[in-house]
């Protein structure tokens, strides 16, 4: 694995604490825990959209694009945080990680099949 790998993989996994640090801190109404977690997922966010799918498999580019959705839903929920008076936010954190779920189980199998 190159050295430059080994850095987005690390910004990937910092990223990640980051979302669910910010997340749980937010029921406590810590004022600088929406900012903990706009950081978080705008590096998970970026590493993800950093990493891209260049082969011709039309279920790969289907699931990347709903990888990248799911994302920019979590990059929303940051600033929902904090424009929101209430918990609306929520719904879109949600979609966020329904999106990252899916697609973090899809897109390996996704590949052992693409394998000859």
């Amino acid at each position: 694995m190159s050295i430059m790998k080994k850095i987005q993989q690390t910004i990937y996994i910092i990223g990640g604490i980051l979302l669910v640090m910010g997340a749980a801190l937010y029921i406590t109404k810590w004022t600088w825990a929406p900012y903990i977690y706009i950081a978080g997922s705008f590096m998970f966010g970026a590493m993800q959209m950093l990493d891209r799918y260049t082969g011709n498999n039309f279920i790969l580019r289907r699931l990347r694009r709903q990888q990248v959705i799911g994302a920019i839903a979590l990059m929303l929920t940051g600033i929902l945080m904090i424009t929101c008076k209430h918990n609306e936010w929520i719904m879109c954190m949600l979609v966020g990680c329904l999106l990252e779920l899916y697609t973090a189980f899809r897109i390996p199998q996704e590949y052992e099949k693409e394998k000859p």
